[in-house]
């Protein structure tokens, strides 16, 4: 008990303790703030490799359709609607 109050009497005591506090609840680098930013972090370096593996599945799969005539073909005809001149579509809606 007497080193606590040797501690808050002395002058680079209070100063480390009015230090300490300032860094953890006041400053604008506190901790809840850099938990905070830790977890958004983590957040967007998932969100980062997700898309990452989207974008690699997607150049394989414009590959393998600029590689392959039928296959575009294909996509033109049930993404776009695209027909042949002598053909007739009919789009039927789901409800």
């Amino acid at each position: 008990m007497k080193k606590l109050f040797k501690l808050t009497t002395n002058f680079y005591g209070i100063a480390a303790l009015c230090f300490l506090f300032w860094m953890i609840f006041i400053d604008s680098n506190n901790i809840v703030n850099q938990f905070k930013l830790s977890q958004k972090l983590n957040q967007l370096e998932d969100q980062k490799e997700f898309y990452q593996d989207r974008k690699l599945k997607v150049q394989a799969e414009r590959q393998e359709l600029l590689n392959n005539p039928e296959l575009l073909e294909k996509f033109a005809r049930e993404k776009y609607f695209m027909k042949k001149k002598t053909e007739d579509l009919y789009v039927i809606v789901k409800e």
